[in-house]
């Protein structure tokens, strides 16, 4: 079938019926502009908001951490630094085997 007959047949049918008087007074026109006021839910700007919602806690948390750390330093005891205590944690299953051989 051919859509311009089609569009033709519809829109001559359409213009000989009369507009109802039961469609209240600039009723598309109303449904329309309810349309266009609701807004689409924009899901990147959604998340951004709530990343920057979510970076004050996290700078807090890191500040807390921050102090904790600093006060819990033992300035009075052991003076070697950390990384030699993880390296003889890490290598003491190491020596056991060099023992064995």
């Amino acid at each position: 079938m051919n859509i311009e007959e089609l569009q033709k047949k519809v829109l001559t049918v359409a213009r000989a019926c009369p507009p109802s008087d039961e469609v209240p007074y600039a009723f598309e026109k109303r449904i329309m502009a309810r349309i266009a006021r609701e807004t689409m839910v924009d899901l990147w700007t959604l998340w951004g908001r709530l990343l920057w919602r979510a970076a004050a806690p996290c700078v807090a948390i890191m500040l807390m951490l921050t102090a904790w750390a600093a006060v819990s330093l033992d300035f009075n005891g052991n003076s070697e630094p950390i990384a030699t205590d993880l390296e003889e944690s890490v290598l003491a299953p190491l020596a056991s085997l060099e023992d064995a051989w």
